[in-house]
């Protein structure tokens, strides 16, 4: 993923828990040169990591503009029952009249705000939102655990708007942050028909295709399909992982109370009987924890680039129709049978939009791929970390 080989592709189809393939990918080479000690436990491996990590996260200092989303209420109306959310922005920038700010979103207003984001910089990433409907796994659509990952994901989503370069500065997102009454900016943007006027004229450019696509973005194409694939397998894998860890734990926790049953049974093998039972206590628990952190650490940050993977094709084909269209406005002109003169500015217009649209993909391109590798090898230290410690707690390392 960060200019290494990258791993056999087994796309396509899901790999089985039992099968022999190892599952490597977003792999980091950590071989050790010749003659270099080997560490004195796993854990120094990943402080290796974690002082990268920190490295990275030098220029947080610079931070001008500071946004929690927390505190939701359900609004239970004659027609609809909805969660609404506190956003609390807190910032140094002049543009805003004061240095905080409170009010409340639901999440059909996050939703406003990030298509408004699309249509006035359709080649820039804007990061995706959780989905409308219910998650897999969540049987009540306002139970507290979904109410609490939708939180998350909602602060998360406002924070790398807040943190880029150019999506920070929109008035639509000041706007959202700053008004108490979203309803009247909300009413403003282009009318049914014009949205629908763009969605055909999008439709009929993706369909004519492309005649020159520039090979930068044809290698940015394969490199965004190979990451939805195994983005996808590692998040279905993960979940399975954790689905199968569930049931294990069930098991476990039936477990013990019979060993300790059975102990009150044999006097002669009570204390054996009562180590096992203690054992298996033990291990019931730290499964737990590590179930918990799977569910709240891992997946989510997992499942968030899956989204983000439709988010980067939604924003390839966006291009794509850019350049289409100019293509055609472009072949039309050198028929010699429209107004020249007419077209000729449409079709510099259109050639001015196109380079723009590829130098800000670029552009963000660089900075997406950045931020998504620092978030994902967040993710994996701090599962590494945890899997060492559930070990360490139910198995022990041997003193050296």
């Amino acid at each position: 993923m960060s200019g290494q080989t990258v791993p056999a592709d087994f796309s396509g189809h899901m790999l089985d828990l039992d099968e022999d393939e190892d599952l490597e990918v977003f792999s980091k080479n950590t071989s050790l040169a010749d003659g270099d000690p080997m560490p004195n436990s796993p854990s120094s491996m990943v402080n290796q990591y974690r002082l990268e990590e920190d490295e990275e996260q030098q220029d947080a200092n610079t931070k001008d503009l500071f946004i929690t989303v927390d505190n939701p209420e359900s609004h239970v109306t004659a027609i609809e029952t909805f969660i609404m959310y506190r956003v609390v922005t807190k910032t140094t920038r002049s543009e805003f009249d004061s240095s905080e700010y409170e009010v409340r979103r639901r999440y059909q207003d996050f939703l406003w705000l990030r298509s408004r984001l699309e249509e006035n910089y359709p080649t820039l990433i804007v990061h995706p939102l959780p989905e409308k409907f219910v998650m897999k796994g969540m049987v009540e659509r306002f139970n507290d655990d979904f109410i609490e990952t939708r939180k998350r994901a909602l602060h998360r989503f406002l924070n790398k708007i807040s943190e880029h370069p150019i999506l920070s500065y929109s008035q639509h997102f000041k706007v959202f942050l700053t008004a108490q009454d979203l309803a009247s900016h909300r009413k403003q943007g282009p009318g049914f028909l014009s949205r629908m006027g763009e969605t055909v004229r999008a439709v009929a450019n993706s369909v004519r295709g492309l005649r020159n696509r520039p090979e930068e973005f044809s290698l940015m194409q394969e490199y965004v399909d190979d990451f939805s694939n195994k983005i996808s397998s590692v998040d279905k894998v993960t979940q399975r992982i954790i689905k199968e860890q569930r049931e294990y734990l069930d098991e476990l926790k039936q477990y013990s109370p019979t060993y300790t049953q059975w102990a009150g049974l044999e006097e002669e093998l009570e204390e054996p009987l009562k180590g096992v039972a203690s054992c298996v206590e033990r291990c019931s628990k730290e499964t737990e924890e590590q179930i918990h952190h799977l569910s709240e650490v891992l997946v989510p940050a997992l499942h968030e680039y899956v989204l983000c993977a439709e988010t980067l094709k939604a924003v390839m084909r966006r291009r794509d129709n850019i350049q289409a269209e100019f293509e055609a406005k472009n072949e039309a002109l050198a028929s010699k049978k429209v107004d020249q003169e007419a077209l000729q500015e449409e079709v510099d217009g259109l050639a001015d939009r196109v380079e723009q649209a590829n130098n800000v993909l670029k552009g963000d391109w660089s900075r997406w791929q950045n931020s998504m590798r620092t978030d994902l090898k967040s993710a994996f230290i701090s599962t590494a970390e945890k899997n060492m410690e559930y070990y360490e707690k139910t198995v022990g390392y041997p003193e050296s």
